[in-house]
């Protein structure tokens, strides 16, 4: 008799550190994608509406163009350039189009895994 082996899916919790803001929430792989020290959140994943684009553009050799973007939290200085979303993304990385990226080392962030 063989036994069924059961993967547990890893869920990722993104917070702001000095407000406990819920920045995102979802299982890790396609709805929040690690890469590159960064972490890409899906719509569907993000959990809050407190991203401003600021206009500021920037460019990848080869993740193409991308604006940088700020978190507004009420009672709290803004937190500039904490995040951004590829605007002109590259077609061979689908896991970036149109998501908000924010990095897992930042100082301003907290990422729980359970």
């Amino acid at each position: 008799m063989t036994s069924a082996v059961t993967r547990k899916t890893r869920h990722l919790r993104i917070l702001h550190k000095e407000s406990g803001l819920l920045i995102g929430e979802g299982p890790r792989g396609w709805g929040i994608t690690p890469f590159e020290g960064n972490l890409y959140i899906g719509r569907k994943y993000l959990r809050t509406d407190r991203f401003r684009v600021n206009f500021i553009p920037g460019i990848c050799p080869y993740k193409f163009l991308y604006v940088w973007m700020d978190l507004h939290v009420d009672g709290h200085d803004r937190v500039r350039n904490l995040g951004w979303m590829y605007v002109l993304p590259n077609p061979l990385l689908p896991f970036i189009w149109f998501r908000i990226a924010v990095p897992a080392s930042h100082p301003s962030i907290e990422v729980i895994e359970y």
